[in-house]
């Protein structure tokens, strides 16, 4: 599970750090730069963390655990929006696209570090 943990996070880390170079070339603006590295901090912090919890509830149930990370990745999205717009004042579009299009793209990865 270590091995698969670790694969996940250099393949997650490295996807989102192309995803979110390409999408500094799409949005400009006022922080938008800063937006979009803040959302991929926390994507990758996100996306890690629920993958090693769904690999270790795999053997068990593996669709409680997906279901477990998609409702951590919600509240993230949820709290993120608030924090990231209203308290750092950081562009919205930006923020919270970038945070969704990561989530999604490290979302597809996982199946295939969760083979057995």
């Amino acid at each position: 599970m270590t091995n698969a943990v670790a694969r996940f996070a250099f393949a997650t880390a490295a996807a989102i750090a192309f995803v979110a170079w390409l999408l500094t070339l799409a949005m400009s603006g006022a922080n938008a730069t800063s937006a979009i590295g803040l959302s991929a901090l926390v994507a990758a912090v996100v996306q890690i963390a629920a993958f090693a919890v769904t690999a270790s509830m795999a053997s068990r149930n593996v669709v409680a655990a997906w279901g477990a990370g998609a409702l951590v990745r919600m509240l993230t999205l949820f709290v993120y929006g608030f924090l990231a717009v209203k308290v750092l004042g950081l562009p919205p579009v930006p923020a919270l696209i970038s945070l969704v299009v990561f989530f999604f793209l490290s979302t597809l990865l996982e199946p295939l570090f969760l083979r057995r």
